[in-house]
This record gives C-alpha cells, structure tokens and sequence, in this order.
C-alpha cells in the first residue's frame, strides 16, 4: 500500500468517527438496529406476511428485555393492543413500537436500552394528544399497576383518535 492510500484510508476513518462523533453507543446500536429492521422489512412479501412477522418481532424483542423492562413491556403491549387494536406492532430502532399506517404513534423505550433509571412510553408527533400550546409526549414508566393501565389505555385510545 502505497502512502498515498494510507493517508486516504486515515481520512476515510476519520470521517467516519466525526459523523458518530456526539451518539453513544446505545444511540448507535439503535441506529444499526433500524437499519437492520428496514432492510428485514423490505425483503418481506405481502402486507399480513409483513404485519404478522412485526408482530413477532415485537413480541419477541420484549422477551429478551431483562426482568423489569419485560415486565414493564409486557403490560404495555398488552394494554396497547387491547385498547388500540388500530395499531400495528413493530419494531423501530431496536423498541417495541405501534404504528397506524406505517407510522409509529407511540413506542415503549427500555430503561436498560439507555441506560435511565425508568423505562420510558413516548408517543410522536402522530399522535391526537395535543392539548392547548404544550403537551407531553413521553411519560416514565416505574411500574404499571391498574392506574397505569387505565392511564395508558386512555392515552392510546387518544393517539388515534
């Protein structure tokens, strides 16, 4: 190898660690776990082939969570799919999510995926739950006992209303 093309190569790394420059390596991992469900994602066939393997995922995906996360996902997708069941289970970034036409109106995001002391459900911008100027769009999940339950049915029921 020439010098020239160590020099090429050395500039070619150092592009590539400035564009990761600032992300964690939770927040790569993610990215990488997007990608990877993108590219699964287009090598599917038919739409309830689609639908059924995202499903999957997503219930798969929850049983590798550790203990409190499972848990915590667990109630959450059970809540979710009883009382939206409009919404469509998928992964996205490496999180169990629900999505209404393909776009995500709601995600639940581990604590142990980040690295938080508390696991997190956020909702996008799809979501119907806007109130006046401000609203909230994530809430800290510590424990889902029956208010939480009736708290995230509520919501949910909202988001695609």
């Amino acid at each position: 190898m020439s010098k020239a093309d160590n020099t090429s190569n050395d500039t070619s790394h150092a592009a590539d660690d400035a564009a990761h420059e600032g992300f964690t390596p939770e927040e790569r991992a993610a990215m990488k776990e997007h990608a990877q469900e993108l590219k699964k994602a287009s090598r599917r066939r038919s739409r309830a082939e689609k639908e059924a393997e995202a499903a999957a995922d997503v219930v798969a995906k929850i049983a590798e969570l550790p203990d409190a996360d499972r848990v915590l996902a667990e109630r959450v997708h059970a809540v979710v799919t009883a009382n939206a069941p409009t919404l469509a289970p998928k992964l996205w970034y490496g999180m169990p999510a629900y999505a209404l036409d393909g776009k995500v109106v709601c995600f639940f995001q581990s604590a142990s995926k980040f690295k938080t002391r508390y696991a997190t459900l956020g909702f996008s911008d799809v979501a119907a739950l806007d109130e006046g100027p401000m609203w909230p769009s994530a809430y800290a999940l510590a424990e889902v006992n029956a208010e939480v339950e009736a708290r995230i049915a509520e919501l949910v029921r909202r988001a695609v209303s």
